[in-house]
């Protein structure tokens, strides 16, 4: 794969990733209007409508890949272990900023996810 092949995938991945957040954003908050769900159970309820939406289309569009349960489950390990580094690098390396440190993060995870999720969840 040439390097305008792998430009390409990471647009497509980051292109579904934005879906993906904006499928979070609309399903939490639907469930707090119509069900007056609290923020909590809204949020848990909308990661996993919004991880399976990411699931399907990483690996039909971005990855060219089919769908098998072990597959499932790495994707659910890199994402769910990806947000939990970078709660904890959040408290490592803080930055005083918290508007630069929650866009440093923003920018730096989904690269991250992007590599673990090419050489292994769906090599």
């Amino acid at each position: 794969m040439n390097i305008k092949s792998h430009m390409l995938q990471l647009a497509k991945y980051g292109f579904f990733g934005v879906l993906a957040t904006l499928v979070h954003l609309l399903s939490a908050w639907a469930i707090i209007y119509f069900f007056s769900a609290s923020v909590f159970v809204a949020n848990t309820f909308a990661f996993f409508t919004a991880f399976v939406f990411s699931y399907v289309f990483q690996t039909l569009y971005v990855f060219h890949s089919t769908f098998h349960f072990k597959k499932f489950m790495k994707f659910f390990l890199v994402q769910y272990g990806t947000f939990l580094a970078s709660y904890f690098l959040s408290d490592a390396f803080p930055v005083q900023n918290s508007y630069l440190h929650t866009l440093l993060i923003v920018a730096i995870m989904p690269f991250i996810t992007f590599v673990i999720h090419k050489f292994w969840t769906f090599k």
